[in-house]
């Protein structure tokens, strides 16, 4: 799963080769290979360790996840109504942006903290609302060329650099911000909205996947699911049963009501 339409699928492949070598060698008794590919080995944990380091750390990353969700401020201090007025908001100037071919790329912070991609941006610490989202990514403004991120219902910086992603195989299609969007999601678990400035299309990206073509519907109902208010089932609770109990009364008291009767 984690080195699946990446480039590391390759070095895979080349590292079964090598071991179908030594296994073929073995089988043969060809001892000069055997010797070179038992030499060869030697270096393998290394070389692992340096090619496969950008899946060593996404793997991290989502071991982390769960236990270190404190690290990272997400959308659990919401309530229901900031969280669907915070939807509502990012769907509708995403709309608004690719109505008018404005191009926009929105990232919303879940559990895996995006300090160090703010640090890359301008501080704005600001409500997240229509009107702010279109004015940071009017043309010809300064910070209009980056991405905003959003931590819980506020705009935390805006002109943020992102990691482009670097999977092979992607169409032309996809310019810059949804490379980014891509890339950003694929090291955190972050939720990526992108207005393409060409044709005005939104798209939303999680989990390193892009789906392109959305409705401002479609995105409000995507996004709900994502950071939207979770219904919680209600608590099974087993019914009291009354189980009627035998008293006994003792001897004597039986004994004093005959006598008074």
């Amino acid at each position: 799963m984690l080195v699946r339409r990446t480039r590391a699928v390759q070095l895979v492949i080349g590292l079964g080769v090598l071991f179908a070598a030594y296994a073929v060698s073995q089988w043969l008794q060809l001892y000069t290979l055997q010797w070179l590919l038992s030499r060869v080995s030697l270096l393998v944990p290394i070389a692992l360790l340096i090619l496969f380091q950008p899946e060593l750390r996404r793997m991290l990353e989502q071991l982390g996840r769960g236990g270190v969700s404190l690290l990272g401020l997400h959308f659990a201090g919401l309530d229901r109504e900031a969280r669907i007025r915070l939807v509502n908001d990012v769907a509708r100037a995403a709309r608004i942006l690719g109505s008018r071919k404005i191009g926009a790329l929105i990232v919303l912070e879940r559990r895996v903290g995006l300090a160090d991609f703010i640090e890359t941006g301008i501080r704005i610490d600001g409500v997240a609302t229509v009107q702010l989202l279109i004015n940071i990514f009017f043309p010809n403004t300064p910070l209009h060329d980056g991405a905003v991120i959003i931590r819980g219902d506020r705009v935390v910086a805006a002109g943020c650099l992102l990691p482009l992603t670097g999977r092979p195989g992607l169409s032309r299609a996809l310019g810059t911000r949804h490379r980014a969007a891509m890339g950003v999601t694929e090291e955190t678990d972050a939720v990526a909205v992108v207005v393409s400035e060409e044709t005005g299309s939104l798209s939303l990206a999680r989990e390193g996947r892009i789906s392109r073509g959305l409705t401002e519907e479609e995105l409000k109902v995507t996004l709900l699911g994502l950071i939207g208010p979770q219904v919680r089932a209600a608590p099974f609770r087993v019914p009291a049963l009354h189980v009627p109990v035998p008293v006994r009364v003792p001897e004597f008291w039986q004994w004093a009501r005959r006598r008074s009767e």
